[in-house]
Formats: C-alpha cells, structure tokens, sequence
C-alpha cells in the first residue's frame, strides 16, 4: 500500500531542477529535522486533544499540487468534523464555520494546524519556503507564464504569505510567487522565515482557512 503522502500525477512539464537545488534542500532539512524532534511531544498533545474534541483521526490530508504539477497528500491537524468536505459549502469555509471544532479554532488561530507540513517537508514534497500548494483545478487555470510558479516546491511560509496573504486576490499571490522564483536565494529564504512569525500575528491577514475563490481567466 502506497504512503498517504506519496507523489502522484504531474500537470506541467518537468522543470530542469527545483529552484534552490541541492542548497535549498539541505536548508529545509537542517531546520526541519531538529524542528519535528522537539514537536515531536506537542504533536502528540495536540493529536489527544483533537481526539477528544471530535471523534475521527487527528490528522487530515488533502491532494495538492506541489513541485513540477505533481500531486501529493498535504497533511494538516484535522480543525473540523470528519466528512466536512461533504457537508455545507464543502471547501469553501471561514471564521465561525459551523464544522470547525472548538480546539480546530484555536489551532487556526495560532496557524499550528500547519505545523505537520513539516513531515510534507521531511520527505521532499514540500519546503519550508516556497508558494502556498493549492488544488488541481486552480493550476489547470494557470496561463503558461503562471504555471512556472511550479518550479519551486511548495512551502509552509511563503513571499506572498508575509506580503498580504488573504488580503491579497489569488492573481496577485502568483506573481509575487514568480518573483520569488525568479530572485530566489537563500538569503531571501531566510529573510523570509525571520518575518514569517510577526506575519502570522497580523489577525486581519490571515487565511480563514479554507480554499477561497481564485480569480483567475477560465
């Protein structure tokens, strides 16, 4: 049986190599590898507490489209009742959604819901910078010049996630996401980590969590 998190289709043409290459990679696992060993208990405080709220599994995956168009399974603390896709609005949801569970809106609050990406991290289907991974159907929307947004694996933070997040329309997040990839380096992955922190504090920006809208031509 194939891991939850494995690798699947691809919806772009392969890229020569991922932007940062070796360097990038070893910056994700120098940070991300001490990270999870000392999570590593409040993961399974978290996982308890999730139990507890809601019965179900403590951990929800989705498919998102990461490096080079591929699919994988991104892994996030479950915040809402088991079924929730099937339920309502389905992937569309905000603050005070019905289906999000007490202890799920203090995890989305404090942006922890996203903590075990890093294992998404661990394996090389993500970064800890990067653009944010989003659904199948956005990227089959992308124009030709968008879908280089694909050349950098997806990460937790982001350059358009300390740049206005939510506030900003799905178009604009890409293009700062194309210039990320165009004026990577490691200086700027790390400029980025540092300003991460005092982003996820600003309440107005942050995502509502669920999928929004994307404005982008059909």
């Amino acid at each position: 049986m194939s891991s939850p998190l494995a690798s699947c289709k691809s919806l772009s043409p392969s890229f020569p190599e991922p932007i940062g290459g070796r360097r990038k990679r070893i910056l994700d696992l120098v940070i991300t590898v001490p990270v999870l060993i000392l999570l590593a208990p409040v993961f399974m405080i978290i996982a308890i507490l999730i139990r507890r709220d809601s019965p179900g599994p403590a951990f929800y995956t989705q498919r998102r489209v990461g490096l080079d168009g591929k699919e994988f399974r991104l892994v996030k603390f479950r915040t809402m009742v088991v079924g929730a896709e099937r339920i309502g609005p389905g992937l569309d949801n905000d603050v005070g959604d019905p289906r999000i569970t007490t202890i799920g809106t203090r995890l989305r609050a404090a942006s922890i819901d996203e903590l075990p990406q890093l294992l998404n991290v661990l394996i090389g289907d993500m970064s800890i910078v990067g653009p944010r991974p989003t659904l199948r159907d956005q990227v089959e929307r992308y124009s030709p010049e968008q879908r280089r947004r694909l050349r950098a694996r997806p990460g937790i933070t982001g350059l358009a996630q300390i740049s206005g997040r939510s506030t900003l329309p799905w178009s604009q997040r890409i293009v700062i996401d194309l210039h990320y990839v165009d004026e990577w380096s490691l200086r700027l992955d790390l400029g980025i980590i540092m300003r991460t922190i005092p982003a996820l504090l600003r309440k107005d920006e942050t995502y509502p969590g669920g999928i929004q809208e994307v404005d982008l031509d059909e």
